[in-house]
């Protein structure tokens, strides 16, 4: 009597079984691929086997737990309805063939890379069109999903012939035991999704070892929420003693002497002359492409205001962004440091207390901000932000959640606003803001820098109505137009405020426009705008040599003379000796810039040498020489280190 009553969890039990039956069947295919390389024992065996059934009893967890919570939700009466007798079968068939599709793409997965999912995989999302036209190219793609539809019916079809399904319409069970099964699964569920991680195989000697012995869709899900491609598993590497003796060579200055031995490029910084403290506003501008500009080219007269102030202050002519998402830029300008695989260390754990830019100006007096148009919860940059050192200034939907970080946060006011979009408030009205903030910090007697993010300049590139020429929200051009005079009027403002006499202000670029969703490495993608106005006693000056986002700070610190501790990658451009260089990335791939030579690291310890034509953005593949290709590595292998083995940590 009593399985009769349960009857209706025969269906959730098979359903378990059948996946870990498949996901061991899997695990020992991958397993006879790599056989060569898995330096296989019966230890190993069994810790392979071991951790794969830990993995796998967590994901069919997450699997089951829909069914188990739909289970008790339905009263006992309606188990033989016809509307159960519908969603059962239906249910079943959609998870299975999300196993069959799992299980597929994972074996074309590893077939490639030799791994479990990770960020490459994640990132397959982002670039959904070129994916599917690749895996179209590549397999026989209609017969596939034939197969995996039939493979899916027959196994429909053999539940339903074991009486499985008939079993599910008589169960009985009564309420509290239903609620306690799906209590135990989400407790199960629970465990692994707070204490159970992905990296706990990776103690092995054997990378093979280590893969196989995780999930694909569990180690999908860590990908996704971690944000990161091991860069010591799938990148080229070198000894790192050789690593850090060659970036500590590069990253030497005539007047900097390093703090520590060993992997650290702490050193320290000396100018002559006397130190300046103005205030600091960057203005960092969503997807400004130099080529927007006049001073690069340009023919629309887009942007006379930037234009204008290129041709009054200190303009950097060759200055590359680091990256094709915001968070990259960010990443670059408040940490200078050059991009790991992944994505940025602004949307990872384990990024707060972290040595920034900020924190250099903290050790002079400054209090800084982050100020951005709208919410600091997107992309984590609130967390990120507030975990290190800057208040936060933003026009956030509501602060009911409450923040994961000590530093203050102030919410813009609805009755300050005139416009917004999607993405946030006008740039008019952030200005505001900024000035404000601005006023607040200068009556306080302490010197400020903000860091200022802008939205305007992103689709659907609306703005409001009458500022320009374009008609809001009929593309690019007319999103540029509005930036650009949203800077011309914010300085007006600015000039009448008693903290302006002593105030730089720098506008920089984030990324470009149109740049993200590309894999290969396109140089002119990535070249942005630069400028520091106002800076003490200047007269109109450029700097020509090629450089990289994360040499802005670095160099104006030079102009100000300041005597610092610096865990920065960046450099100051203008000291005697400076080799020109750019880093630049995407998700998956890791270039190196100098001089006409280009070094990209890819997955699987791939590297590419080629020459570059800035005339004709042309890339000829070419035998690099052998320095270069040892800096480009040793620059991206000590970043990563540095982060994961917290050689990033402010000092206490």
């Amino acid at each position: 009597m009593y399985l009769s009553r349960h009857k209706n969890y025969r269906l959730m039990t098979g359903f378990a079984v059948m996946f870990l039956g498949l996901s061991t069947l899997l695990r020992l295919i991958l397993l006879i691929i790599s056989l060569k390389s898995a330096d296989l024992t019966f230890l190993a065996f069994l810790r392979i086997f071991g951790f794969g059934l830990l993995f796998d009893i967590g994901v069919a967890a997450f699997f089951l737990l829909p069914y188990a919570a739909y289970l008790l939700l339905l009263p006992a009466r309606w188990s033989n309805s016809w509307f159960n007798r519908i969603v059962t079968p239906v249910f079943f068939f959609i998870g299975t063939l999300i196993l069959m599709f799992s299980f597929f793409a994972e074996f074309t997965f590893w077939l490639e890379f030799e791994s479990r999912f990770n960020f490459i995989a994640v990132d397959y999302l982002v670039y959904t069109y070129e994916v599917v036209q690749n895996i179209n190219e590549s397999y026989p793609l209609p017969i596939l999903i034939g197969c995996m539809l039939a493979v899916t019916g027959i196994i429909t079809w053999a539940f339903a012939y074991a009486g499985i399904f008939r079993s599910a319409y008589r169960g009985e069970t009564p309420f509290l035991q239903r609620a306690g099964v799906f209590a135990g699964l989400l407790a199960v569920a629970g465990i692994y999704g707070f204490f159970i991680g992905n990296g706990l195989p990776e103690r092995g000697h054997n990378r093979y070892q280590d893969e196989l012995a995780k999930a694909g869709i569990y180690s999908f899900f860590s990908a996704f929420k971690n944000n990161e491609l091991n860069y010591d598993h799938f990148y080229k590497l070198i000894e790192e003693k050789d690593a850090f003796s060659t970036v500590r060579t590069s990253l030497q200055e005539p007047n900097s002497q390093y703090l520590h031995d060993g992997p650290s490029i702490w050193r320290h910084i000396r100018h002559d002359g006397t130190e300046l403290h103005p205030n600091v506003i960057l203005v960092t501008i969503e997807s400004l492409s130099a080529d927007f500009l006049g001073r690069f080219g340009n023919k629309q007269g887009l942007t006379p205001v930037l234009d204008s102030l290129a041709g009054e202050n200190l303009v950097f002519d060759q200055m590359y962004a680091t990256g094709t998402r915001t968070v990259r830029g960010m990443e670059a300008l408040s940490l200078a440091v050059p991009p790991t695989p992944g994505s940025s260390i602004v949307r990872r754990p384990g990024n707060g207390d972290l040595s920034t830019v900020g924190a250099i100006f903290r050790t002079k007096g400054y209090a800084t901000s982050f100020i951005y148009g709208g919410d600091g919860f997107f992309d984590n940059m609130n967390a990120f932000f507030g975990s290190n050192g800057y208040n936060i200034v933003d026009k956030g939907r509501n602060l009911l959640l409450g923040d994961r970080f000590a530093a203050s946060r102030t919410q813009i006011p609805d009755s300050l606003i005139h416009f917004r979009n999607a993405w946030g408030i006008c740039d008019e009205d952030l200005y505001a803001a900024v000035i404000r903030d601005a006023g607040k910090q200068f009556r306080s007697g302490k010197p400020f820098f903000d860091f200022v993010m802008t939205t305007s300049n992103h689709r659907p590139f609306t703005y409001p109505d009458g500022k320009v020429g374009y008609p809001s929200g009929s593309g690019r051009e007319g999103a540029v137009q509005y930036t650009d005079y949203a800077i011309g009027q914010f300085l007006k403002a600015a000039q009448k405020e008693p903290w302006f006499a002593n105030t730089v202000i720098i506008f920089v670029a984030d990324h470009c426009a149109s740049s993200a969703g590309k894999n290969e490495i396109d140089v002119a993608k990535y070249h942005i705008p630069a400028i520091i106005c106002h800076l003490p006693d200047a007269r109109p000056d450029s700097i020509p040599q090629r450089c990289s986002q994360i040499d802005l700070f670095p160099t104006l610190f030079g102009l100000l003379h300041w005597n610092y501790d610096s865990n920065l990658y960046g450099l100051d451009v203008r000291q005697p000796g400076y080799r020109p260089r750019a880093f630049l990335g995407t998700y998956q791939k890791l270039a190196y810039l100098q001089s006409d030579g280009m070094v990209v690291l890819s997955p699987q310890q791939r590297v590419e040498t080629m020459q570059y034509s800035v005339a004709s953005d042309s890339q000829v593949p070419v035998k690099a020489d052998d320095r270069t290709v040892r800096e480009a590595i040793a620059y991206y292998q000590t970043a990563y280190y540095l982060f994961k083995h917290g050689g990033l940590q402010a000092k206490k």
